[in-house]
């Protein structure tokens, strides 16, 4: 790896870690100094910097062991990974079902993150992968999570106001987005009508963590045509995938 950009504090902190993953409270500010030739003075700092920012914690007798935020980010990691193995095993009785492909994301700030994706057997093929990013407000994923923060959140992710037409149907307004978001909170499901691709329409359904909080989102799409056809169907199965997800994680 090119350490170009390397950042020695870091990496410092890091073999901290690791030791205090490898002997919990175990080892004293002088252990931690010896064992990584960190001199105490700078492993006083780094100790109390990590203490402030719950990445470590100081016990009754000097000693060091992890703090609560690997506890926070531990469970984040695990139920993610978690929630992709168990959309990849539970999604083709669904995809079989509704006959069409069927997405799972995350949010992050204003934008959708693909995690996973079940394809049906078609001829059109989807561009959405993981990995890929979307601006949530022109997404029904993207729509369902934003309706789980407060107005004045999705307000301030939007405070630049540029809402990118990727069609003729995209949200161009805050205030229009809003509004759908109401309608989201009152029905339990998003929808997208051609608002991120021309011709294709969108439903999707909220996934919760064991806490009720609402962690991730599915959806399934399929062109206009067939929206007219099984936009009952496509709403009915993608609620109960989306209850059944959150049942296994």
């Amino acid at each position: 790896m090119d350490k170009k950009y390397w950042v020695p504090a870091l990496e410092r902190a890091q073999e901290v870690l690791k030791l205090l993953a490898e002997q919990p409270s175990k080892l004293k500010l002088t252990d931690l100094s010896t064992a990584t030739h960190i001199n105490k003075s700078t492993m006083f700092s780094l100790l109390h910097t990590m203490e402030a920012l719950n990445w470590v914690v100081k016990e009754k007798g000097d000693t060091y062991a992890l703090g609560a935020m690997f506890g926070l980010l531990g469970n984040a990691y695990f139920t993610g990974m978690s929630l992709v193995k168990v959309f990849t095993e539970k999604a083709e009785p669904y995809v079989a079902r509704i006959g069409e492909t069927l997405q799972l994301a995350k949010l992050e700030e204003g934008d959708i993150v693909y995690l996973a994706k079940k394809e049906a057997s078609l001829h059109v093929r989807l561009i959405s992968e993981p990995g890929m990013r979307l601006p949530a407000y022109a997404t029904a994923m993207g729509k369902m999570l934003l309706a789980q923060l407060p107005d004045d959140r999705v307000q301030a992710l939007y405070a630049g106001g540029a809402f990118e037409a990727f069609t003729p149907h995209t949200v161009r307004s805050c205030d229009e987005l809003l509004a759908q978001l109401h309608e989201v909170r009152r029905t339990g499901l998003a929808i997208d009508r051609e608002e991120i691709v021309q011709g294709f329409c969108c439903v999707a359904a909220p996934v919760r963590g064991r806490g009720g909080e609402v962690s991730a989102a599915v959806s399934t799409t399929m062109p206009m045509h067939q929206w007219a056809v099984k936009q009952g169907l496509a709403a009915e199965a993608i609620r109960q995938f989306a209850l059944e997800l959150s049942a296994a994680i």
